[in-house]
């Protein structure tokens, strides 16, 4: 699975919203699905997932996994960790040059997700993102759209 050439760690981190994917176990039904990411001093990135589940009213769950940068040379492949000692791999394939659309994949081919700083993007971009997911070996009847609305602040 190709990984983008380089990713500015402090220009990556903050919230993106789950535009699509390949649902884990604990993602199936989720809404309003924002993965959240900061750079901690010790070069870690701490992560919060938070998402309604079943529905927009659903009760919301909130997970907070622990990224590690694998490839120091490009930080686009790195380690996800849920459950002690088990990491997950996590590799950024897709990156908008303006940081604003990423795709996070992974070499089984087996969950993906599409996410972007706005709870949704023009279709001609999704259909350019499934062609470069098929194109790399996804199965994209596989990938669902994540479901999102505007929250009231």
């Amino acid at each position: 699975m190709p990984v983008v050439e380089h990713v500015d760690l402090p220009r990556f981190m903050g919230p993106w919203y789950v535009i699509a994917n390949i649902p884990t176990f604990i993602e199936k039904g989720a809404h309003n699905a924002v993965e959240t990411y900061s750079l901690e001093s010790d070069g870690t990135i701490q992560t919060v997932f938070t998402f309604r589940d079943g529905s927009f009213e659903g009760p919301e769950k909130k997970y907070n996994p622990t990224g590690t940068v694998v490839n120091k040379q490009t930080n686009s492949e790195w380690r996800m960790q849920f459950l002690w000692p088990f990491k997950s791999e996590f590799l950024i394939s897709y990156l908008t040059p303006d940081y604003s659309q990423t795709v996070i994949a992974r070499t089984a081919r087996d969950y993906v997700w599409i996410m972007a700083r706005t709870p949704s993007i023009p279709e001609k971009d999704y259909q350019a993102i499934l062609e470069f997911l098929s194109k790399n070996g996804y199965d994209i009847r596989l990938i669902q759209r994540v479901p999102q609305q505007a929250v009231a602040k």
